[in-house]
Protein backbone atom coordinates (compact mmCIF):
# COMPACT_ATOMS: atom_id res chain seq x y z
CA UNK A 1 0.00 0.00 0.00
CA UNK A 2 2.73 2.75 0.88
CA UNK A 3 4.29 1.71 -2.54
CA UNK A 4 0.98 2.47 -4.67
CA UNK A 5 0.81 5.60 -2.18
CA UNK A 6 4.39 6.80 -3.29
CA UNK A 7 3.23 6.75 -7.23
CA UNK A 8 0.41 9.55 -7.04
CA UNK A 9 3.10 11.76 -7.81
CA UNK A 10 3.78 10.04 -11.14
CA UNK A 11 -0.12 9.13 -11.94
CA UNK A 12 -0.95 13.07 -11.28
CA UNK A 13 1.91 14.32 -13.69
CA UNK A 14 0.74 11.90 -16.30
CA UNK A 15 -2.82 13.31 -15.81
CA UNK A 16 -1.88 17.10 -15.62
CA UNK A 17 0.23 15.86 -19.19
CA UNK A 18 -2.74 14.58 -21.01
CA UNK A 19 -4.98 17.36 -19.70
CA UNK A 20 -2.71 19.71 -20.94
CA UNK A 21 -2.03 18.00 -24.66
CA UNK A 22 -5.99 17.86 -24.87
CA UNK A 23 -6.08 21.73 -24.10
CA UNK A 24 -3.42 22.71 -26.64
CA UNK A 25 -5.20 20.22 -29.76
CA UNK A 26 -8.29 22.18 -28.30
CA UNK A 27 -7.01 26.01 -28.17
CA UNK A 28 -5.21 25.27 -31.54
CA UNK A 29 -7.28 23.55 -33.49
CA UNK A 30 -5.03 20.91 -35.16
CA UNK A 31 -6.76 18.68 -37.09
CA UNK A 32 -5.67 14.58 -36.15
CA UNK A 33 -3.45 14.24 -38.87
CA UNK A 34 -1.24 17.37 -37.71
CA UNK A 35 -1.58 16.77 -33.95
CA UNK A 36 -3.48 13.88 -32.54
CA UNK A 37 -5.24 14.20 -29.54
CA UNK A 38 -4.72 11.92 -26.47
CA UNK A 39 -7.94 9.91 -27.10
CA UNK A 40 -7.63 9.40 -31.18
CA UNK A 41 -3.78 8.11 -29.73
CA UNK A 42 -5.02 6.01 -27.62
CA UNK A 43 -7.73 4.58 -29.85
CA UNK A 44 -4.85 3.95 -32.44
CA UNK A 45 -2.22 2.43 -29.89
CA UNK A 46 -5.50 -0.19 -28.63
CA UNK A 47 -5.88 -0.47 -32.74
CA UNK A 48 -2.89 -1.14 -33.85
CA UNK A 49 -2.16 -3.57 -30.56
CA UNK A 50 -5.34 -5.88 -31.55
CA UNK A 51 -4.75 -6.11 -35.26
CA UNK A 52 -0.80 -7.61 -34.70
CA UNK A 53 0.41 -4.61 -36.04
CA UNK A 54 2.83 -3.20 -33.16
CA UNK A 55 4.38 -6.23 -31.51
CA UNK A 56 6.14 -7.59 -34.37
CA UNK A 57 8.47 -4.22 -34.40
CA UNK A 58 8.37 -4.30 -31.01
CA UNK A 59 10.55 -7.35 -30.80
CA UNK A 60 12.87 -6.88 -33.54
CA UNK A 61 13.66 -3.28 -31.69
CA UNK A 62 13.95 -5.24 -28.21
CA UNK A 63 16.37 -7.47 -29.53
CA UNK A 64 18.28 -5.08 -30.86
CA UNK A 65 18.43 -2.85 -27.66
CA UNK A 66 19.14 -5.76 -25.53
CA UNK A 67 21.88 -7.19 -27.65
CA UNK A 68 23.39 -3.91 -28.43
CA UNK A 69 23.49 -2.83 -24.66
CA UNK A 70 24.46 -5.97 -23.32
CA UNK A 71 27.40 -5.87 -25.97
CA UNK A 72 28.81 -1.88 -25.55
CA UNK A 73 27.93 -2.93 -21.49
CA UNK A 74 30.96 -5.76 -21.25
CA UNK A 75 32.97 -4.45 -23.99
CA UNK A 76 32.83 -0.62 -21.94
CA UNK A 77 33.71 -2.50 -18.23
CA UNK A 78 36.94 -3.95 -19.87
CA UNK A 79 37.64 -0.83 -21.42
CA UNK A 80 36.88 1.68 -18.37
CA UNK A 81 38.87 -1.02 -15.81
CA UNK A 82 41.94 -0.56 -18.01
CA UNK A 83 42.11 3.20 -18.41
CA UNK A 84 41.19 3.26 -14.56
CA UNK A 85 44.52 0.94 -14.10
CA UNK A 86 46.95 2.21 -16.75
CA UNK A 87 47.56 6.32 -17.28
CA UNK A 88 48.89 5.33 -20.49
CA UNK A 89 45.98 3.77 -21.75
CA UNK A 90 44.01 6.75 -20.83
CA UNK A 91 46.32 8.99 -22.55
CA UNK A 92 46.24 6.80 -25.58
CA UNK A 93 42.78 6.50 -25.96
CA UNK A 94 40.94 9.03 -24.37
CA UNK A 95 41.42 11.34 -27.06
CA UNK A 96 39.40 8.95 -29.71
CA UNK A 97 36.74 7.50 -27.38
CA UNK A 98 35.92 11.93 -26.55
CA UNK A 99 35.89 12.12 -30.29
CA UNK A 100 34.11 9.13 -31.46
CA UNK A 101 31.35 10.29 -28.43
CA UNK A 102 31.14 13.78 -29.68
CA UNK A 103 30.49 12.60 -33.34
CA UNK A 104 26.85 12.63 -33.86
CA UNK A 105 25.85 8.67 -34.19
CA UNK A 106 22.47 10.24 -36.52
CA UNK A 107 25.61 11.32 -39.24
CA UNK A 108 27.82 7.98 -38.40
CA UNK A 109 24.61 5.29 -39.38
CA UNK A 110 23.98 5.62 -42.88
CA UNK A 111 28.19 5.06 -42.91
CA UNK A 112 27.47 1.99 -40.98
CA UNK A 113 24.87 0.48 -42.44
CA UNK A 114 26.42 0.71 -46.32
CA UNK A 115 29.47 -0.64 -44.64
CA UNK A 116 27.66 -3.28 -42.21
CA UNK A 117 24.39 -3.55 -44.32
CA UNK A 118 20.83 -2.93 -42.88
CA UNK A 119 20.57 -6.05 -41.35
CA UNK A 120 21.45 -7.04 -37.33
CA UNK A 121 24.99 -6.30 -37.62
CA UNK A 122 24.83 -2.49 -38.51
CA UNK A 123 22.00 -2.29 -35.74
CA UNK A 124 24.30 -3.80 -32.98
CA UNK A 125 27.13 -1.70 -33.80
CA UNK A 126 25.51 1.04 -34.12
CA UNK A 127 23.99 0.67 -30.41
CA UNK A 128 26.98 -0.67 -29.13
CA UNK A 129 29.05 2.62 -30.09
CA UNK A 130 25.77 4.84 -28.36
CA UNK A 131 26.35 2.76 -24.91
CA UNK A 132 29.70 2.12 -25.34
CA UNK A 133 30.76 5.66 -23.68
CA UNK A 134 28.96 6.69 -20.31
CA UNK A 135 29.22 3.02 -19.55
CA UNK A 136 33.10 3.25 -20.04
CA UNK A 137 33.33 6.49 -17.83
CA UNK A 138 30.95 5.56 -14.91
CA UNK A 139 33.39 2.18 -15.00
CA UNK A 140 36.71 4.01 -14.96
CA UNK A 141 35.61 6.62 -12.55
CA UNK A 142 34.15 3.68 -10.20
CA UNK A 143 37.53 1.80 -10.09
CA UNK A 144 39.19 4.81 -9.36
CA UNK A 145 37.17 5.53 -6.93
CA UNK A 146 37.80 2.35 -4.65
CA UNK A 147 39.03 2.91 -1.18
CA UNK A 148 42.70 2.48 -1.12
CA UNK A 149 42.39 0.81 2.08
CA UNK A 150 41.03 -1.81 0.78
CA UNK A 151 43.54 -2.08 -2.09
CA UNK A 152 46.02 -2.28 0.30
CA UNK A 153 44.27 -4.96 2.01
CA UNK A 154 44.16 -6.93 -1.40
CA UNK A 155 48.03 -6.85 -1.88
CA UNK A 156 48.76 -7.60 1.63
CA UNK A 157 46.50 -10.88 1.05
CA UNK A 158 49.06 -11.36 -2.19
CA UNK A 159 45.73 -11.10 -4.15
CA UNK A 160 46.89 -11.13 -7.56
CA UNK A 161 45.92 -8.50 -10.43
CA UNK A 162 42.88 -10.52 -11.47
CA UNK A 163 41.56 -11.45 -8.02
CA UNK A 164 41.90 -7.74 -6.61
CA UNK A 165 39.82 -6.70 -9.95
CA UNK A 166 37.25 -8.85 -10.05
CA UNK A 167 36.76 -9.24 -5.99
CA UNK A 168 37.98 -5.82 -4.28
CA UNK A 169 37.62 -3.04 -7.66
CA UNK A 170 34.47 -4.32 -9.48
CA UNK A 171 32.55 -4.66 -6.23
CA UNK A 172 32.86 -1.37 -5.12
CA UNK A 173 32.93 0.42 -8.01
CA UNK A 174 29.57 -1.28 -8.30
CA UNK A 175 27.12 1.82 -7.68
CA UNK A 176 28.66 3.83 -9.99
CA UNK A 177 28.94 1.16 -12.41
CA UNK A 178 25.12 0.28 -12.63
CA UNK A 179 24.31 4.47 -12.80
CA UNK A 180 25.95 4.37 -16.03
CA UNK A 181 24.19 1.37 -17.38
CA UNK A 182 21.26 2.83 -16.36
CA UNK A 183 22.28 5.74 -18.44
CA UNK A 184 23.15 2.87 -20.90
CA UNK A 185 20.03 1.64 -21.08
CA UNK A 186 18.02 4.66 -22.37
CA UNK A 187 20.71 5.59 -25.31
CA UNK A 188 20.33 1.97 -26.50
CA UNK A 189 16.80 2.62 -27.09
CA UNK A 190 17.94 5.60 -28.92
CA UNK A 191 20.65 4.13 -30.94
CA UNK A 192 18.09 1.14 -31.98
CA UNK A 193 15.95 3.42 -33.20
CA UNK A 194 18.41 5.88 -35.26
CA UNK A 195 19.60 2.49 -36.37
CA UNK A 196 16.35 1.35 -37.75
CA UNK A 197 16.53 4.88 -39.32
CA UNK A 198 19.15 3.99 -41.50
CA UNK A 199 17.98 0.92 -43.12
CA UNK A 200 15.56 -1.75 -41.93
CA UNK A 201 12.54 -3.91 -42.50
CA UNK A 202 10.88 -3.94 -39.41
CA UNK A 203 10.96 -2.34 -35.64
CA UNK A 204 9.45 0.46 -34.22
CA UNK A 205 11.76 3.42 -35.92
CA UNK A 206 10.48 1.76 -38.99
CA UNK A 207 7.29 1.88 -38.12
CA UNK A 208 7.89 5.39 -37.15
CA UNK A 209 9.00 6.32 -40.60
CA UNK A 210 6.42 4.38 -42.60
CA UNK A 211 3.04 6.13 -40.42
CA UNK A 212 5.14 9.78 -40.80
CA UNK A 213 6.14 8.70 -45.02
CA UNK A 214 3.92 6.31 -46.98
CA UNK A 215 1.13 5.84 -44.50
CA UNK A 216 1.08 9.33 -43.45
CA UNK A 217 -0.92 8.12 -40.02
CA UNK A 218 0.33 10.24 -37.63
CA UNK A 219 -1.77 9.01 -34.62
CA UNK A 220 -0.41 5.87 -35.78
CA UNK A 221 3.32 7.72 -35.45
CA UNK A 222 2.11 8.68 -31.81
CA UNK A 223 1.38 5.79 -30.56
CA UNK A 224 4.51 3.94 -31.69
CA UNK A 225 6.33 6.60 -29.95
CA UNK A 226 4.23 5.99 -26.53
CA UNK A 227 4.69 2.14 -26.88
CA UNK A 228 8.77 3.28 -27.35
CA UNK A 229 8.77 5.43 -24.38
CA UNK A 230 6.95 2.43 -22.25
CA UNK A 231 10.18 0.46 -23.25
CA UNK A 232 12.51 2.73 -22.88
CA UNK A 233 10.65 2.86 -19.02
CA UNK A 234 10.79 -0.92 -18.64
CA UNK A 235 13.90 -0.82 -19.36
CA UNK A 236 15.44 1.66 -16.71
CA UNK A 237 13.06 0.17 -14.27
CA UNK A 238 14.56 -3.50 -14.93
CA UNK A 239 17.99 -1.80 -14.52
CA UNK A 240 17.44 0.58 -11.39
CA UNK A 241 15.59 -3.12 -9.75
CA UNK A 242 18.78 -4.58 -10.64
CA UNK A 243 21.07 -1.89 -9.35
CA UNK A 244 18.57 -2.21 -6.09
CA UNK A 245 19.44 -5.73 -5.70
CA UNK A 246 23.02 -6.06 -6.14
CA UNK A 247 24.07 -2.64 -4.41
CA UNK A 248 20.97 -1.77 -1.65
CA UNK A 249 18.28 1.50 -2.05
CA UNK A 250 20.46 4.41 -1.67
Amino acid sequence: MRRLLSLWPVALSLTVFVVAWQLVVYVSGFPPFVLPGPLTVAERFVQAWAQGTMWPHVQVTLVEILLGFGLGALIALVTGILLARSRLAERLLSPYLVAAQATPILALAPLIALWFGTGLVSKLVITTLIVFFPVTVATMVGVRSVDPRLLEMARSFRASGWQTIVRVEVPAALPAILGGMRVGITLAVIGAIVAEWAGGEKGLGVLINMARGSMFDIPLMFATLATLAMVGVALYLVMLLIERRLVGER
